[in-house]
């Protein structure tokens, strides 16, 4: 599958419940989060699929140091209560993923791990990243989304190498 063929998809998911940014730590524990914002295009003549984090968060030290990630988006209407636990609690204190009985399954490459059972699974090799500065956003995005310039995302940007539909 051409990795922009569900694009719309991906794009309704963010815009609304989210998807699952999915990272494992160099002992081989997952941490699952969801995100309700990403990029999807060519970026230094690959097909990158960009997430945003923002430092403060669990996820963000795990992708710090990680090689790989993947996004996994559910399929419409479902998975909304994993992904509203997912989004409100943490992965310092829970194993989010044992705890919404999401089942785990190896990627493409070492380091990968996806949701089983979603309608979209984005496998990912970290490409590089960067951290938002204060001056960086627009002043409307800067006040509506980052109240006293605090926290301000990074952005994570994933080769994608291999798109396609989950089993």
């Amino acid at each position: 599958m051409r990795y922009t063929e569900h694009f719309d998809e991906l794009c309704e998911a963010l815009e609304g419940a989210g998807a699952f940014l999915v990272v494992e730590d160099s002992i081989g524990r997952v941490n699952v989060m969801t995100i309700g914002w990403a990029q999807l295009g060519p970026v230094w003549g690959e097909p990158v699929l960009t997430v945003l984090v923002r430092p403060s968060r669990h996820t963000f030290a795990l992708l710090a140091k990680a090689s790989h990630f993947s996004v996994c988006v559910p399929r419409r209407g479902e998975l909304k209560q994993e992904l509203a636990f997912c989004g409100s609690k943490s992965g310092r204190d829970y194993d989010k993923a044992r705890a919404c009985g999401l089942k785990l399954k190896d990627g493409a490459a070492k380091g990968i791990k996806y949701i089983e059972g979603c309608g979209l699974v984005y496998q990912c090799e970290l490409y590089g990243s960067t951290r938002l500065a204060e001056g960086d956003p627009a002043p409307a995005a800067l006040s509506g989304f980052y109240p006293g310039a605090k926290d301000l995302h990074a952005l994570f940007f994933g080769k994608v190498i291999k798109a396609d539909r989950s089993v």
